[in-house]
């Protein structure tokens, strides 16, 4: 195929990939985050690295993957090559992790042609599709242009109102011991605790034992037992990387009203004392 796509969905496959790899407007990022480079790294053929950490973070907050200006992301997302009619799909290298993050950024940013590779690069590996060595991308500037969607992410006072209000439902994607406060927090010196008010579903929870998304009727059972159509969402987590797949399981099951909060446990853990 050499026609220009766009993703109807925001989960492909491997298979679909493999397809509509020579796509005109494709655009495949790998948004590994905290990614070791190695001279044999192996990679899908074409990708680009998403780097989240460095080039797609406000660097300057205190708090780790913060939430990049409209003009800093729109600066690095055309030093990508990618243009306002890109069709983007992202991987990373655990299955669905740290790709939801770019998925939804990406969305916060008013680009709706972008798609979660289903499994990431480990099902693109065991589908026994080509790879190629990893290499930086040095082709030509894109012109993509950020719209910001006000309310996609959600910030410190944001959360808090809606915690002591009760406007959203505020929904944590770490795992039950963390919520729970029976296992300790992974960040030294970050306490353990919960947002009040909040509920939890682990993200975990919406992956099958080989990390492919489950289906739509099970993704839709898991988040009807907490909210329901008509809530508005805040999706929280530990740094607002983990967050954004509860965000993409949600978008699947046909919710509208979703936000991620962007500091996440971090960042209230660390502003709130109590």
């Amino acid at each position: 195929m050499d026609s220009n796509i766009y993703l109807k969905t925001p989960i492909v496959s491997a298979a679909w990939l493999h397809e509509n790899l020579n796509a005109e407007n494709l655009v495949v990022l790998d948004g590994t985050i905290n990614k070791e480079f190695e001279a044999s790294q192996k990679q899908i053929p074409k990708a680009r690295y998403f780097d989240i950490k460095n080039k797609f973070s406000d660097v300057s907050n205190p708090f780790p993957s913060a939430f990049p200006s409209a003009e800093q992301f729109q600066k690095e997302a055309r030093a990508l090559g990618i243009n306002s009619n890109s069709a983007i799909v992202i991987s990373d290298d655990k299955g669905i992790y740290s790709s939801a993050r770019v998925w939804w950024l990406f969305k916060a940013f008013g680009h709706s042609n972008v798609a979660v590779l289903n499994g990431g690069f480990p099902a693109w590996l065991k589908a026994g599709f080509p790879t190629e060595t990893f290499k930086n991308y040095s082709g030509e500037a894109g012109d993509f242009v950020s719209k910001l969607q006000p309310k996609a992410m959600q910030f410190f006072e944001d959360v808090s109102k809606a915690s002591k209000e009760k406007t959203y439902k505020i929904i944590d994607a770490r795992s039950a011991a963390r919520f729970n406060c029976t296992e300790p927090e992974p960040r030294v010196g970050l306490r353990m605790g919960t947002i009040p008010n909040s509920k939890n579903i682990p993200f975990k929870n919406l992956l099958n034992d080989d990390g492919l998304l489950k289906s739509e009727k099970e993704l839709q059972d898991i988040f009807s037992e907490i909210i329901n159509e008509e809530d508005n969402v805040i999706f929280s987590c530990g740094s607002g990387i983990t967050a954004c797949v509860l965000a993409l399981g949600a978008e699947i099951s046909g919710y509208k009203k979703t936000s991620v909060y962007d500091g996440s446990w971090t960042e209230w853990g660390t502003l709130v004392k109590e």
